[in-house]
């Protein structure tokens, strides 16, 4: 194992070195959060992919595969789909609006009124998708390193605050370039094709799968169509999601780039799926599904490349948490924290960009101890995680996206549709039981009848309203020095 921990302390190494390299580039709150805005089509496309790909669609989508077959790529599939949406159909006009929250985008739309409800809940899922994420690296500490649970969460999210709080989304977009590069190699250079060999092929593979392994459906239509509801939507309006779209140099970098990374997706939900379906032909019995990814690294790869493997999946975790990290600390600042702030002083002067690198690296560090905290007092997340999505969708979908495209949505009926979608997920939930499928179909049912039919019934927002947004929407020139072209990057 000495090569593999080389291997794997070489990449935390550079993973921190490139990190304080971004801290360089880091002058300015545009810098800080959205990387100046500048990033060129391969930079936005690593990092997009790598935000969205983690230690969930890497080991957990081996784990469905092992447990479903082919059918268990259709949670990764249904994030694919999600970010091909987003990038064909919204990301330029998310681009254009040059916010850096999606409360914000909110409050440009409807009024300040709607960004309050919309900023807490974006928060909470925020800080529950750093959490889960966190837990998730002792998976691979403990196969490498064989240390404590608690050590491993406690390195992986010291080097993930670190790094983040250095540079902010420079740091991270360095980072996530790293660890996208390493992430394909690792899984779908090396231990793809490693693991259906070791299998005997695919012919040998299917005959020794159980019945139903092959099927794109064995999962369940209702399984399916509740990953799409929760991640396909999820992705359009996550505001980690958000915040990568809004470092993109132009519009067309947004749609080009995320339509790559949507691509690269549903590539690596296949591949995910085959390397379970690989784990299940050589290991039928393991004790638990969660041993699939561990077992097939251990078993059948070879010295250095399982520590490429294993470093794989770290990075998978690491680029996922650190943009739930740096997405919670924006929305604690610059939505909740900012506001508070301007209520018991009155000020109304903004800070300077010094102040404001300050203040949100300090939000990243809070925030980043209080998600290692949680982590190592939490076995299992997923409930919350659940509750957290089923709030982000259920509450907000409808109102984000109404206010997209549909020119008489209002504020009243914004607010409604949060109300009715949230208090309809929160009530079901108790009824139903936390990882029961009918809070998410009701309440976005709830947010969508509530938002049409309160627009309808309410007065429409002024025209001169509507005519600032759609002028936001369209990219004019504005007058803050951030709208100046900045300097082109890859």
């Amino acid at each position: 194992m000495a090569v593999d921990y080389l291997v794997m302390l070489g990449y935390l190494l550079a993973i921190v070195g490139v990190g304080w390299w971004g801290k360089r580039l880091a002058a300015s709150k545009s810098d800080f959060l959205v990387a100046g805005r500048r990033l060129g089509p391969l930079m936005y496309t690593g990092t997009m992919a790598a935000v969205v790909l983690g230690g969930a669609s890497t080991i957990g989508g081996v784990r469905l595969g092992y447990t479903y077959g082919l059918s268990g790529a259709a949670m990764v599939f249904a994030i694919g789909l999600g970010l091909l949406a987003l990038s064909v159909f919204f990301s330029a006009r998310i681009a254009r609006l040059r916010v850096y929250t999606v409360a914000e985008m909110l409050s440009l739309r409807y009024g300040d009124a709607a960004s309050v409800i919309s900023g807490v809940v974006m928060w909470v899922y925020t800080l529950m998708l750093a959490v889960t994420s966190t837990i998730a690296y002792a998976s691979v500490f403990d196969v490498l390193f064989d240390v404590p649970r608690w050590a491993a969460v406690v390195i992986g999210g010291t080097i993930v605050v670190g790094y983040s709080a250095l540079g902010g989304m420079w740091s991270i977009t360095l980072t996530d370039m790293v660890q996208f590069v390493i992430k394909s190699v690792g899984v779908l250079v090396l231990l793809l094709p490693i693991a259906v060999i070791k299998a005997g092929g695919f012919s040998e593979m299917a005959d020794r799968l159980p019945h139903g392994y092959l099927s794109p459906t064995s999962i369940g239509g209702q399984t399916i169509f509740t990953y799409v509801l929760i991640y396909t939507f999820g992705m359009l309006i996550g505001q980690d999601i958000w915040q990568r779209v809004f470092t993109a140099r132009n519009d067309r970098v947004a749609t080009w780039g995320g339509t790559a990374a949507g691509i690269y997706c549903l590539v690596y939900a296949l591949a995910g799926a085959f390397i379970g379906m690989a784990t299940k032909a050589l290991y039928p019995h393991l004790a638990s599904a969660d041993q699939a990814f561990a077992t097939i690294v251990q078993h059948t790869l070879p010295t250095g490349i399982r520590g490429l493997v294993l470093a794989a999946a770290l990075s998978a975790m690491m680029s996922t948490a650190s943009g739930a990290l740096i997405a919670s600390a924006t929305v604690a600042n610059n939505d909740i924290w900012a506001r508070l702030r301007h209520r018991t002083t009155g000020a109304t002067d903004a800070p300077d960009d010094r102040d404001e690198i300050r203040s949100n690296r300090l939000a990243i560090v809070v925030l980043g101890v209080t998600a290692i905290v949680i982590a190592c007092l939490l076995g299992d997340v997923l409930a919350a995680l659940t509750v957290a999505y089923n709030l982000l969708v259920g509450g907000l979908l409808v109102p984000i996206l109404g206010g997209l495209v549909w020119k008489r949505g209002n504020l009243p009926g914004a607010l409604a549709a949060m109300i009715a979608g949230g208090l309809t997920v929160i009530t079901l939930m108790v009824v139903e039981g936390l990882l029961a499928n009918e809070p998410i179909y009701f309440g976005l049912l709830a947010a969508l009848v509530a938002y049409v039919a309160v627009s309808l019934a309410t007065k429409p927002t002024e025209e001169a309203a509507v005519d600032a947004w759609r002028r936001r929407v369209a990219g004019e020139p504005a007058t803050a020095p951030e709208a100046v072209p900045a300097p082109a990057s890859v």
